[in-house]
């Protein structure tokens, strides 16, 4: 199983990404060097959307939909909606 998450940090920007483990992921985000170059620096973060995924080409194919192809009202409705 694959989750597709988004993050908002602490200067309220958003983070997209995927992982197998959610829990250790945020975990990772918000205390660990192994946290994404981008939360490390924008602590704390707070988990704000999640989908599931059965592959992970389909998660990465979702995550690249949400990073790259949406603005960011359309990530804030999702946001909303869940």
């Amino acid at each position: 199983m694959y989750y597709v998450y988004m993050l908002e940090c602490a200067d309220g920007t958003l983070y997209t990404g995927i992982a197998t483990d959610l829990e250790r992921r945020l975990e990772e985000h918000n205390s660990s060097p192994k946290g994404a170059k981008y939360t490390r620096v924008r602590r704390p973060v707070k988990l704000v959307y999640s989908e599931t995924y059965e592959d992970r080409s389909s998660a990465s194919k979702r995550e690249y939909e949400i990073k790259k192809k949406m603005r960011r009202e359309e990530k804030l409705q999702l946001v909303k909606k869940s």
